[in-house]
């Protein structure tokens, strides 16, 4: 199996510096492009090789590209932005590609920047990640020491600055135009599109933000060519992808794996399966703000059209277990309680509806609950759906919601009809 993001990180071990990593092929894509092929070109590879966005979106990360004005008459300086906040939650694959193989990352957003025209480039990253800042930052300057950053990179006439921007914390950020918001120092909002980052973005100049694992595939990609890269999946999708498991399982953990690898081959033969003692309930497939899935899923392949079609979204492919003695009430409580918190509070459905959401649910897991709390839990998975707020913060919160409503409904009625948690002791006045 062929691992080309991860094959040089090792648990335990410091990332290669700059000079190892030049040893194992590094930066030989950047030499490649500088000296044999033009930007257009470049976006023209990414393309065909059907590399989709691995922040959760899924959109072909060549085509994002070919939507930024190119030629002597676009507005300059062009921006690139790598979205390295990873806030959502139970994902943590973004910060293993961080901490073990910086070099890859610059190496990817020189590429890129390359393919638009950027001349400036940021990592965006979450504040609490102080490891990986601090292994960026060497890199960074291991980069620029050696010509691969700065002005007339490799005598190629190309400049590129990259900088190191650490976030407050914020959910939100991971949103592209709230994070250009948050870059610019202004409160990280959304933004209306159109106009779109890639004509108009950070400071109001063409834009581009792409995740940390999308930018990591791009050296492998030029080096390798496109028939390479779909040659390493197990699917209609092209490439490997970063698969996480959290939970109660033996083995919790992320593992690079072809595309289309299967959530019962992940979660049996990577994560060891349930612990002994307890059983598979469901499980969200992307991280917090996806629907659950449950038994009759696990033989999907953990591809973005599988998935979808199976009701959820493959997300960031990091899975969150839930387990039969954990309670699905209180599971789905916990994420609309942070997603709550994290609404930036632009719109009003966002803004009151999560609070309300929680507060039901609050309601159910005490014990108060009433059988009209159900239906009022179910109008707002429409009322907060997509096309009614103005991000997808709030349509990703009802996800979890509306699956647990649907596949644990029973759940939610036992808290109501036995009047309090069935999964937390009976509280018994002492005689």
């Amino acid at each position: 199996m062929e691992l080309p993001l991860t094959q040089y990180i090792v648990p335990g071990r410091k990332p290669l510096s700059l000079k190892e990593y030049e040893k194992v092929g590094g930066y030989q894509s950047v030499r490649k492009i500088l000296k044999a092929m033009t930007p257009i070109e470049v976006q023209t590879l990414v393309k065909d090789s059907d590399l989709k966005g691995r922040g959760g979106a899924g959109f072909n990360t060549g085509l994002k590209w070919s939507f930024v004005p190119m030629g002597p008459e676009a507005a300059t300086p062009k921006y690139l932005v790598a979205n390295a906040d990873e806030m959502e939650p139970g994902t943590f694959k973004d910060r293993l590609l961080l901490e073990g193989n910086p070099h890859q990352l610059i190496e990817g957003m020189i590429v890129a920047a390359y393919a638009i025209q950027a001349t400036i480039s940021y990592v965006f990253l979450r504040w609490a990640y102080k490891l990986a800042a601090q292994e960026i930052t060497k890199a960074i300057q291991e980069a620029q020491e050696a010509g691969y950053l700065g002005e007339n990179i490799l005598g190629s006439g190309f400049n590129l600055e990259m900088h190191l921007h650490t976030g407050v914390g914020r959910y939100m950020c991971g949103e592209e135009t709230a994070l250009l918001n948050a870059l610019e120092g202004k409160r990280a909002n959304p933004r209306a599109k159109p106009p779109f980052p890639q004509v108009s973005g950070l400071y109001g100049k063409p834009t581009i933000v792409n995740n940390v694992e999308t930018l990591c595939n791009l050296p492998h990609i030029i080096n390798n060519g496109v028939d390479w890269f779909k040659s390493l999946s197990k699917s209609e999708d092209t490439g490997t992808k970063l698969y996480g498991v959290s939970g109660r399982v033996k083995t919790p953990g992320c593992w690079e794996l072809p595309i289309g690898t299967t959530i019962r081959e992940i979660l049996e033969d990577y994560a060891g399966g349930m612990l002994d003692g307890y059983l598979f309930k469901g499980l969200l497939p992307g991280g917090a703000s996806t629907d659950f899935l449950v038994e009759e899923h696990l033989d999907l392949p953990m591809d973005y059209g599988s998935i979808q079609a199976a009701g959820s979204r493959m997300g960031t492919g990091t899975m969150i277990i839930l387990d039969d003695q954990t309670c699905p009430v209180g599971f789905v409580h916990n994420l609309q309680h942070f997603f709550a918190q994290e609404s930036c509070g632009f719109c009003t459905p966002c803004r009151e509806g999560l609070p309300w959401v929680e507060k039901i649910l609050l309601a159910l897991d005490r014990g108060e609950g009433k059988p009209e709390h159900l239906l009022t839990l179910d109008f707002h998975t429409k009322y907060l759906g997509p096309g009614n707020t103005f991000c997808a913060l709030a349509p990703g919160a009802m996800e979890p919601l509306q699956s647990a409503l649907k596949y644990f409904r029973e759940d939610f009625e036992r808290h109501i009809h036995e009047h309090h948690c069935p999964w937390s002791k009976v509280w018994q006045p002492s005689i």
